[in-house]
């Protein structure tokens, strides 16, 4: 399961609003973040094209499931939602959170609290950004930071990184489709 949500990152002068979207991976907390001047449909499915499900087959891991909140960017018809005809083809379920209860999606919250305090309060004070890339580039470097050296306290990381607990969890997550389950096992057939 993967946690994604929106947030609002602020205003920088010459660059206008920032939205930042994040996936979480809700077991390992290994997590996402690209920003955009927008927040829609759109840029909530080209963060999963671009960033998270290259990662997952990289790592030969199925995402089978999305939580996100009841945003217009997640949610619409799904014969004419951007976002939700890309889980549709990438055959991922959509979960979403129940209406005004922002805690159901605690995980992200919490991200963004924490990239709030140990990345952007630190980066906008050094620094003046003119373009998105260029926040882009120094988010990416944290990202890695907190992935691969932050040891992290979560429910199942014990102290390790996101990415150690990544690493140590792939059977499990392997093992998560149940259909390979049951082929593999051979207790009875599926219809």
């Amino acid at each position: 399961l993967g946690a994604q949500d929106t947030y609002y990152v602020g205003y920088i002068k010459g660059v206008g609003k920032i939205y930042q979207q994040t996936f979480i991976d809700t077991y390992t907390r290994v997590a996402f973040a690209k920003v955009y001047d927008r927040k829609n449909a759109l840029v909530a499915a080209e963060m999963l094209n671009d960033k998270v499900l290259p990662f997952y087959q990289e790592q030969q891991v199925d995402l089978l499931r999305i939580l996100t909140d009841r945003g217009t960017e997640y949610c619409g018809a799904r014969e004419h939602h951007e976002y939700q005809l890309y889980l549709n083809i990438e055959d991922i379920d959509h979960t979403k959170t129940k209406a005004k209860s922002p805690q159901t999606n605690g995980i992200c919250e919490r991200f963004h609290r924490t990239m709030q305090e140990e990345f952007y309060a630190i980066a906008f004070r050094k620094k003046l950004y003119n373009t998105l890339e260029a926040l882009q580039s120094d988010i990416d470097q944290w990202i890695d930071f907190y992935n691969s050296e932050r040891p992290h306290s979560g429910r199942y990381c014990f102290g390790k990184t996101p990415m150690k607990t990544f690493a140590d969890s792939k059977d499990l997550a392997r093992g998560k489709d149940i259909n390979d389950f049951f082929r593999q096992n051979a207790i009875f057939k599926l219809s």
